[in-house]
């Protein structure tokens, strides 16, 4: 049984810092890209940052580039979001989730966690 668990979000003043892990079970994690959505209330799901499976290479999103860090840690099977200078705009539910095509689009993913709620207050 596949399981992707993300850790617990949070309120954060604008301005701060998060991080975000997600720990995954039941699947080969080094075969797997790893991607970030989120979803604001009343949006869609978005696009956040995606890692390919050795780390190598990352993606962003073009709101988030240069303030999240996507990295992964294949001897935890865990992914991670680091997430600086947050704005009230990040503002969503997260979602991590794991591809064997990866990519910027929610197709690319097989599977997904439950979400994390994450709110920035201005």
């Amino acid at each position: 049984q596949v399981q992707l668990v993300e850790s617990r979000g949070g309120l954060v003043q604008a301005g701060g810092s998060l991080r975000l892990s997600c720990a995954t079970s039941g699947l080969a994690f080094r075969a797997y890209a790893m991607g970030w959505f989120r979803q604001a209330p009343g949006k869609e799901r978005e696009f956040v940052a995606t890692i390919n499976w050795s780390g190598s290479s990352s993606y962003y999103a073009d709101s988030v580039k240069g303030r999240f860090t996507i990295s992964r840690d294949n001897a935890k099977n865990t992914v991670y979001l680091q997430m600086n200078s947050l704005k009230p705009e990040d503002t969503a539910v997260y979602y991590c989730a794991a591809g064997v095509r990866g990519g910027s689009y929610s197709p690319g993913y097989n599977y997904w966690g439950q979400g994390t709620q994450v709110t920035v207050s201005s």
